[in-house]
């Protein structure tokens, strides 16, 4: 250790004094020394070894296991690996469901197009079976369906399902022309089964066909015409309303449902009632291969039952729906159990309710209004 104090050579001098760099020397010596290794020469330096190149790169394989997946669980054997069959399998399965949807899909709109039937058509000879049932207000669907089984090639004959005590005079006598016109133009048999009740103008269609059936306890008949309307002047009088009407022409307002009917009115539409009801008569006599005479005496707006009517002549055979679905296929030249058509039914889902004019869920205010006398073929 170097002293703090430095000695004096010269005893006589002055008295020692301290070294100002004596601390610093003092520092200096408490640090180590470095190894002599650390000092060497350039030429001892021995450079690290180069690493070895990346392997080289394996070419991709869809199905084969990646080289870091996490080994299988104990006890667990791998999952196999899926052979291109299986992919092959659910590509053809998956072409086989469309190809099944769109058959259903064809099938059903031919079904909604052509009506329901036995098949695709595919039987040559089939017996049209068209259902008139309740009151007989439009002739346009009745009429539409004889034409297009009319035009139908496939289509024997036509068989009549009714269930109607008649309803509108003129809509009536429309449906009988077009029974005889398709008889007579497409030469084909139509026949009438009457269910329940076949009266007034449902009896006006059915005598246009080839022949009436009717069962036991059917109600047939009714060959008649009626004109009613509702006459409300005295509701008018007693709540203190009256009816102002300006015309021209002496008959304009008749059957104007707030005065009663004059002699003229009640002679007039008289007239208009004995019409109708001898075009009636005349109607039923030549789709019955008759008389107006023989017809006539029976018209008296009564019914008979299909036991009483079978005698009259108002009808051809005593049987139900199947006696005379059997008898038209015979008529036509089928054999064994017939084919039957019906017409599509008009299905409505509740968009197409709401999107329609509106009719079905408020009445038309011009129904409303409509107040004038109406003429029938109606058993009441």
């Amino acid at each position: 250790m170097i002293s703090k104090w430095l000695p004096n050579r010269n005893p006589s001098s002055t008295p020692l004094t301290p070294n100002p760099y004596a601390e610093d020397l003092r520092q200096a010596s408490r640090k180590p020394r470095l190894p002599a290794k650390l000092h060497s020469m350039p030429e001892d330096y021995v450079p690290s070894p180069t690493p070895p190149p990346p392997a080289p790169s394996t070419p991709y394989q869809p199905y084969a296991t990646p080289p870091h997946s996490y080994p299988p669980p104990d006890g667990l054997a791998p999952a196999p690996r899926r052979s291109a069959w299986f992919y092959i399998g659910i590509i053809a399965g998956s072409l086989a469901a469309v190809f099944l949807l769109v058959t259903a899909l064809v099938w059903a709109t031919m079904r909604s197009v052509g009506g329901d039937s036995a098949g695709f058509g595919i039987n040559p000879s089939s017996v049209a079976v068209i259902d008139i049932s309740g009151a007989i207000l439009s002739p346009e669907t009745i009429d539409s369906q004889l034409r297009k089984f009319g035009d139908d090639d496939s289509v024997k004959a036509i068989l009549l399902h009714i269930n109607s005590p008649g309803g509108g005079a003129a809509a009536s006598q429309e449906i009988y022309h077009e029974v005889l016109r398709v008889r007579q133009e497409k030469h084909k048999k139509i026949n009438a089964s009457i269910e329940s009740v076949g009266a007034s103008g449902a009896y006006y269609i059915a005598s246009a066909c080839d022949k009436i059936y009717a069962n036991d306890a059917s109600v047939v008949g009714s060959i008649g015409v009626i004109m009613e309307w509702t006459n409300y002047g005295d509701l008018m009088r007693w709540a203190k309303l009256k009816s102002v009407v300006i015309h021209a022409g002496e008959l304009k307002d008749a059957g104007d449902p707030t005065h009663d009917v004059t002699p003229q009115e009640q002679a007039y539409f008289q007239s208009l009632v004995d019409n109708m009801y001898a075009q009636f008569i005349h109607d039923v006599a030549t789709g019955r291969h008759s008389t107006d005479d023989k017809i006539k005496p029976l018209a008296t707006g009564q019914v008979w039952t299909g036991e009483q009517a079978l005698p009259l002549g108002l009808i051809d055979k005593v049987g139900g729906y199947r006696t005379a679905l059997i008898d038209t296929a015979r008529d036509a030249g089928i054999s064994g159990e017939p084919s039957v058509v019906r017409p599509a039914k008009n299905k409505r889902g509740v968009f197409s309710i709401l999107t329609d004019d509106g009719e079905d869920l408020f009445p038309n205010p011009s129904q409303l209004l409509d107040k004038s006398p109406g003429f029938y073929f109606m058993w009441k």
